[in-house]
């Protein structure tokens, strides 16, 4: 007992001692996200290249996520049992050789296990959110992961440009050159600039697998916070999935260097990342939540108007499609900053347990809405899409109203 007391002392002494390097770790996570979401927009490529079928390479667009999955169950939660700085030199380390393995090899046997991998190195990204929670003083805890937040997304939306850009330039090849050098550099860079930080937890390995059961059952924030985020993941994913096949007929007929240029003025929304951590810091984070999920659902009110009133000028129409990316982006970002600050309060020895629950359980409503995009849009087109997203937008700010803590369903819940 004295020696868990000591080490988690010891711990805690490191937020108070050293500030955590919120620019370094923001660059890091917009980084390493591109592995899964970049490929995507490379598979036709690779498997010209490999051979493959049109089958396969559906595949090979989703093995990255799948290793990324599967990482935050198994591989995240050694955040709270394995030295922290050790973990994830090992892992970007990982990512890094994985990386230049996608770029030699030779065949599709290797190629389909090197991109699992990839997507499971990833996972060090939650591992950098604990990490920096931990180094953070409570008071500025909400700024400092809303700042790492905004990197997350500003990489999700810029990783499919990025990836044409640099395909057009170097091959497919070249993004995966671009991603181990950048891990090579980003691994050297950390092991200098994070400190030691050694989790208090004594579970063996197979119990603390197991323990997350006990989490998700026992910390009704998580849980809560965990579907709230899925919710609003989805509908940011029908919302991206969609609007490529709207910006690339009429009356736009944007080609792809056209979408990428909006998908950059949609990552404007991971600006207000920091002014919602901050809103969390002074207690007003229920206030931001609320707001992010009005402005979600607005904002597809405004996407409809954009894609479908054609009587009005084109400019108007795309600038309206613009305003209503940033909007939801607002509003997905609002929600999972709030979130992210909320589950770092829980327990700080289930830190790494805690954020690989969170964004498991979201990555898993990113997928649904992912899937429901194409069943919408074969429905009713644009009108189902933007009809779905905002759906989503009002089913959280009626849930986060409904189980807010002191209400008579939050007390049976309990």
């Amino acid at each position: 007992m004295n020696t868990q007391s000591t080490t988690t002392t010891a711990s805690q002494s490191v937020a108070v001692t050293q500030r955590a390097p919120v620019l370094l770790f923001t660059i890091t996570v917009a980084v390493l996200i591109t592995n899964l979401f970049g490929p995507q927009t490379l598979v036709g490529l690779m498997a010209s290249s490999f051979g493959l079928s049109t089958a396969a390479s559906g595949t090979m667009a989703m093995i990255s996520t799948i290793g990324y999955s599967v990482g935050l169950f198994f591989v995240v939660p050694l955040a709270d049992l394995i030295e922290n700085r050790r973990l994830i030199t090992w892992m970007l380390t990982s990512a890094s050789l994985c990386a230049a393995g996608v770029v030699l090899a030779p065949n599709a046997m290797m190629l389909f296990p090197l991109l699992f991998l990839l997507g499971a190195s990833c996972t060090v990204i939650q591992i950098l959110m604990p990490t920096a929670a931990a180094m953070t003083e409570p008071a500025q805890r909400g700024r400092v992961l809303g700042d790492i937040m905004s990197g997350l997304m500003v990489g999700i939306l810029l990783s499919r440009p990025a990836a044409s850009f640099l395909a057009g330039t170097w091959s497919w090849k070249g993004f995966f050159v671009a991603s181990a050098i950048g891990s090579t550099l980003l691994c050297a860079t950390l092991t200098i600039r994070v400190p030691k930080r050694r989790p208090s937890t004594n579970l063996a390995y197979g119990a603390l697998i197991g323990s997350l059961w006990e989490l998700i059952r026992n910390e009704p924030v998580l849980l809560k916070r965990s579907i709230m985020a899925a919710v609003v993941m989805a509908a940011f994913n029908i919302f991206w999935t969609s609007i490529v096949f709207v910006l690339g007929a009429a009356p736009f007929h944007l080609e792809q260097h056209g979408i990428a240029v909006f998908a950059l003025v949609g990552a404007g929304g991971a600006v207000v990342t920091p002014l919602v951590g901050r809103m969390a810091d002074k207690g007003m984070g229920q206030r931001a939540t609320n707001i992010a999920h009005v402005v979600l659902f607005l904002g597809f009110g405004v996407a409809a108007i954009g894609g479908l009133a054609f009587s009005l000028p084109t400019f108007l129409l795309l600038g309206l499609l613009g305003l209503s990316a940033i909007t939801l982006d607002v509003g997905v970002l609002g929600n999972q900053t709030v979130g992210r600050y909320m589950i770092n309060l829980l327990r700080p020895e289930a830190r790494g347990r805690i954020n690989a629950i969170y964004v498991g359980v979201f990555f898993v409503g990113g997928a649904i809405g992912s899937t429901a995009a194409g069943m919408l849009w074969a429905t009713g087109g644009w009108a189902a899409i933007c009809l779905g997203g905002a759906v989503c937008g009002l089913f959280s700010f009626i849930a986060d109203c409904v189980f807010r803590p002191g209400s008579p369903l939050a007390k049976l819940g309990n």
